[in-house]
């Protein structure tokens, strides 16, 4: 048995496909001066034919598992196009009159042992991405072909020391039922594809790869990050009793698609779904949800050289808007900063980027920016309901000023005789301490609060939340963060405006009774744990949740919380409790 991360749930049982990649050593010969251009020429003709390759996968995903997915690919284009590199390499070759190959795999090792020093464990993940890029572009320069995951047997689990964007994106999904790597975090690409192709996966395994055989019987579960290579017969009956479990659980869970997320006392709440593209549109729809309770904008801003147009917003937004109607869509307005940056905006690296000029902070320093997302928000809402939210706020002043930006756009329009809601709902993220402690006055000006628990739990305990070495600290259920939520809902309340939460302690199935007691209106959650969510909301009274609510605010650890909930709840959050390594 083998302790790994869980990545993505499920289980599966099957034989094991060992992928050992082509890593063949690259020829190093010297090259006569007069050979220079024949060399550069092959490289090019290589970056060329490495970039179609890629270009085809990216748009082979983005077709079939859409958009978002088929941009993990632009990274390794950037790569392939970076001036730095190249020119390096082309230098290198002159300097040194090294083959083209051996020139390459130079610089290709220098900028791997660059990035595996640095301290961001999200940026030491993207070394698989520039290593899949490096081999590519090698073997078409030595003509070679690697082994592929294309037409694998039937019922395959890929064991492999690692799985690139690529790799995975050729996977068969009929017959690779799931996969395990001896590295990779929950962060990791091969973590997201997983989930995508919905099939169990468990990474971060060590060495893996050097125990297992092809066609050995193996068993990953990918709830608990456990893989059994060979296992006994009463460990396969066992795992063979939970495959037939867990088919009859997600035929369950289809069945409520169309019923409404209700307690069994008919407490009503909002289940409502985060997405980041218009084109998760269907899904949302599919899985039963009751409207986007967090549209993250972003996203639209990444992966081009240009900041979009009013226009371009406008058009996304209106799309999401009518496609979701008669439901709601809450638009955030831009969140960039902490981890995530824009080279158009030339934002300097600061040493605490996620204390720093970041979200409403970025867009009151720049009103044109700002008001250009603010007018084609407003000009979406004549297409459904939609509703604005301004992420990060600290204190009613921040409110005050981007609502006078708010105002201003609102004129624009009116000169230009634009039709927008004129009584569109404004309502803040509450994701920053002092913004709690001050709800009952943010209360008073604002339609609606959405708690941000990914944010207000790394504040609260001072807790890095990207930082693997604490992560042990980060406790959604830690007391002080419960009475902070409890806190927010009541001041809300107080005033007459519902709450949300779109964090991703909104998203945890298990949490659901707690979050129910504690009065929370809507949950904006992952497509995946939209059925899980309603399964339990449905399964409990919400006069037992209150009750677990008032107890569990009086105990002084999250360890024990945790307890109480599974002793009042087990039996409907069973389940869903994952391994939280």
């Amino acid at each position: 048995m083998f302790k790994g991360i869980a990545a993505s749930p499920g289980v599966a049982i099957g034989k094991v496909f060992l992928y050992n990649r082509d890593d063949s050593a690259v020829p190093r010969r010297k090259i006569k001066s007069t050979d220079v251009p024949k060399e550069i020429a092959r490289f090019e003709e290589a970056l060329i034919k490495t970039g179609s390759e890629i270009a085809t996968i990216r748009n082979n995903i983005s077709r079939e598992m859409g958009i978002k997915h088929g941009e993990i690919f632009n990274a390794h284009l950037l790569v392939l196009e970076d001036r730095m590199i190249i020119d390096e390499v082309i230098s290198r070759l002159r300097s040194e009159r090294l083959n083209i190959e051996a020139a390459f795999e130079d610089v290709l090792k220098k900028y791997i042992r660059v990035f595996q020093k640095m301290d961001d464990k999200y940026l030491r993940e993207r070394i698989s991405d520039i290593e899949d890029v490096g081999k590519r572009l090698l073997r078409n320069l030595l003509g070679k072909k690697r082994q592929t995951l294309l037409n694998l047997p039937a019922n395959s689990v890929v064991v492999a020391y690692d799985l690139s964007p690529s790799d995975t994106a050729t996977m068969h999904r009929k017959n690779v039922i799931a996969f395990i790597t001896d590295i990779g975090g929950k962060t990791s690409h091969t973590a997201i594809m997983a989930k995508s192709l919905e099939i169990p996966a468990v990474v971060g395994l060590e060495n893996a790869t050097g125990t297992v055989k092809n066609n050995d019987t193996i068993i990953v579960d990918g709830t608990k990050g456990l893989v059994f290579i060979n296992p006994k017969r009463n460990i396969l009956d066992q795992y063979l009793k939970e495959q037939k479990r867990l088919v009859k659980y997600d035929k369950e869970l289809s069945e409520s698609k169309s019923l409404p997320a209700e307690t069994k006392d008919t407490h009503h709440v909002e289940l409502a779904a985060n997405i980041e593209i218009p084109e998760e549109i269907p899904a949302v729809i599919e899985h039963g949800a009751q409207g986007i309770g967090l549209y993250r904008t972003e996203y639209f801003y990444m992966n081009r050289p240009d900041l979009p147009t009013e226009e371009e917003h406008y058009s996304a937004y209106s799309e999401v808007a009518s496609k979701i109607r008669p439901h709601a869509v809450t638009i955030r307005t831009l969140d960039l900063g902490g981890d995530k940056f824009l080279s158009q905006l030339k934002v300097p690296k600061e040493m605490n980027p996620f204390l720093g000029w970041r979200a409403i902070r970025l867009s009151l320093a720049k009103p044109e920016l700002f008001k250009t997302q603010l007018r084609a928000i407003l000009r979406a809402s004549v297409h459904g309901k939609v509703r604005l939210m301004y992420p990060m706020i600290s204190g009613v002043e921040e409110l005050v000023a981007a609502n006078k930006f708010l105002e201003e756009a609102k004129k624009e329009l009116k000169a230009k005789r634009m039709p927008f809601d004129k009584n569109i709902e404004v309502g803040v993220m509450i994701e920053v301490p002092s913004a709690a402690l001050i709800a009952d006055i943010l209360a008073t000006k604002v339609d609606f609060f959405s708690i941000g628990t990914n944010d207000l739990i790394q504040y609260a305990l001072a807790v890095d939340r990207v930082n693997e070495k604490i992560a042990y600290l980060y406790e959604p259920l830690h007391p002080a963060v419960l009475r902070l939520i409890k806190r927010i809902i009541d001041a809300g309340h107080s005033k007459g405006i519902w709450v949300g939460m779109c964090g991703e302690m909104a998203g945890e199935p298990a949490f659901a009774p707690l979050l129910l007691g504690l009065g929370l209106d809507e949950f904006s959650v992952p497509l995946t744990s939209i059925l899980k969510i309603k399964k339990i909301i449905r399964s409990v009274n919400y006069d037992e949740t209150k009750r677990l609510a008032e107890e569990a605010l009086d105990l002084p650890s999250a360890r024990e919380v945790e307890a109480l909930l599974r002793k009042k709840f087990n039996d409907v959050i069973s389940d869903t409790m994952q391994d939280q390594q």
